[in-house]
């Protein structure tokens, strides 16, 4: 070995080298994750990316580890390994005199951390950590001026309860229907859920089928659950970041959600996803708070709905979720004690959704519009179905999305830039009634008390958590506020949220 070659192995593993190039790979790894998972999911707001890194990711889609793999981790190897060669092994001739000039390390070094500063600081801007940083530095008093605590709160049932099916919809949005209808779409892509939407009790953020805004801490799914029925946003904590719902770890004890409201009044409640319930601490929440069964798609292997081994997309397809929702109900309607049966459907998630058997081919060549539209003609079957069976007559239904969808891709490709995107709500054979369902600003913390009167509940006040009753004529705090503004009191921090609901008061 020449003593030219043996100088440039000697600095190219110095301890200097080795920490630049782990500089690089770090903040490589996180500029080409940012890029990925806004380039995937759009702009969700850095809350539900720290959410996501603390919690449980059991059962996540395989085809999003690839894509990841692909897009974030294998350019990242690439650029390290480029601009290492060229800062620290290419200048090969005169190996000797470069090592006798430190100035020149010193230089390739200089630009090893600038480059790494630079990729990391593009990479927290791009997720809007600075956004989230500058929020978590004001405290709002939302809370303290808004929040009713539904444990304080007077809530009447009615004399014989009325059962609930609510069925939650991955991603729908208001967004497909056709431009004619209010929608962003050249023709309409749930023909079914418009007119489901039409015919009963839908309240619009216009005058014809319409739905809610989608805010901060609740444009993911737990989040969107947390908010739907506790009336909150799901915040993670800036201190003592734990796994949320990890094994030994509380989930919002010091919340008392529709759940808990429902379990206190003597109802059967179940949950049933077609995925991996464990997956963004969805079963944890629900176990801690009054839900008394949990089905997934390892409770539908040993149920035998689908084979052993069976996992296509996140778990099973929704044609198989509907056919085990049909014998859940069936067995909770058989008890006296009246239920409650929450839904998560999943075919419509993003990256392009999931195309089934039953999917027909759309004139725009989107896969995605595919699944939206059978997602639509099935919750129809499926809600026709329910209005067959004997306990239809006292159960109220209710359709809501999750969230705004997350395929980014799709949204760019699809929608104007300056389209109003609401997320889609439907209320079927509910027991309140109102004339004021058109021209409202509400979010998905309004559904809470909206869901208890839509069962016949009657709530003091109208109002729980941040919510409030969508039957009654009290304004939301979005139509208080304004959204942007409410919004941005959401996203602030918030010592009331980390002093009473992380946390449960102990009793002697």
């Amino acid at each position: 070995m020449s003593q030219a070659t043996k100088h440039q192995k000697t600095r190219f593993f110095t301890p200097a080298v080795i920490l630049c190039a782990a500089a690089l790979f770090i903040a490589g790894l996180c500029f080409f994750s940012a890029r990925w998972f806004v380039s995937t999911y759009g702009r969700l707001g850095f809350d539900s990316i720290l959410f996501t890194l603390t919690s449980d990711l059991g059962g996540v889609q395989d085809g999003l580890v690839l894509r990841y793999l692909l897009q974030a981790i294998l350019p990242t190897l690439v650029l390290t390994g480029a601009l290492v060669l060229v800062l620290f092994w290419l200048p090969h001739k005169n190996a000797g005199k470069y090592s006798r000039r430190p100035s020149h390390r010193g230089l390739r070094i200089a630009i090893a951390v600038v480059l790494a500063l630079f990729l990391t600081g593009f990479a927290a801007w791009d997720v809007e950590l600075d956004d989230y940083l500058l929020d978590q530095l004001q405290n709002s008093d939302l809370y303290e001026k808004y929040y009713v605590d539904p444990a304080a709160a007077s809530i009447t049932f009615p004399e014989e309860k009325r059962n609930l099916v609510y069925i939650m919809l991955e991603s729908m949005e208001t967004t497909y229907l056709s431009k004619e209808l209010g929608g962003a779409m050249e023709e309409n892509l749930i023909p079914e859920l418009y007119e489901l939407a039409r015919e009963n009790i839908n309240f619009s953020h216009n005058t014809g089928v319409g739905g809610f805004y989608c805010t901060s801490g609740a444009t993911w799914t737990i989040g969107a659950m947390v908010a739907q029925t506790a009336g909150i946003p799901l915040k993670t904590p800036t201190e003592d970041v734990n796994q949320y719902g990890a094994e030994g770890e509380a989930f919002l004890p010091g919340v008392t959600t529709l759940t808990d409201i429902l379990h206190d009044a003597g109802y059967t409640q179940s949950l049933m996803v077609g995925s991996d319930v464990s997956f963004g601490g969805r079963e944890a929440y629900f176990s801690q708070h009054g839900m008394d069964e949990i089905s997934d798609i390892y409770t539908a292997r040993i149920d035998g709905i689908v084979p052993e081994d069976y996992f296509v997309w996140w778990g099973m397809e929704d044609m198989n979720l509907f056919e085990y929702a049909k014998q859940k109900l069936l067995n909770l309607s058989r008890n006296a004690e009246p239920f409650a049966f929450t839904l998560l459907t999943v075919d419509t998630h993003h990256v392009g959704g999931y195309q089934c058997e039953l999917c027909q081919e759309s004139a725009s060549g989107e896969t995605y519009d595919q699944s939206i539209s059978c997602s639509s003609r099935q919750v129809a079957n499926f809600v026709d179905w329910i209005q067959h069976q004997d306990f239809y007559e006292n159960t109220t239904i209710i359709i809501v999305g999750d969230h705004e969808t997350m395929d980014n891709g799709y949204i760019e490709r699809n929608v104007s830039d300056s389209y109003q995107r609401m997320v889609y709500n439907c209320f079927i054979n509910a027991a309140a009634e109102t004339n004021l369902t058109r021209n409202r600003k509400f979010a998905a913390v309004d559904l809470f008390p909206t869901t208890l009167a839509a069962i016949g509940c009657q709530i003091e006040g109208n109002r729980l958590g941040l919510g409030t009753n969508l039957f009654s004529s009290s304004p939301t705090l979005t139509e208080k506020m304004g959204i942007k503004k409410f919004d941005d009191e959401l996203a602030k921090g918030s010592d009331y949220y980390e002093a009473n609901f992380y946390e449960q008061e102990e009793t002697e």
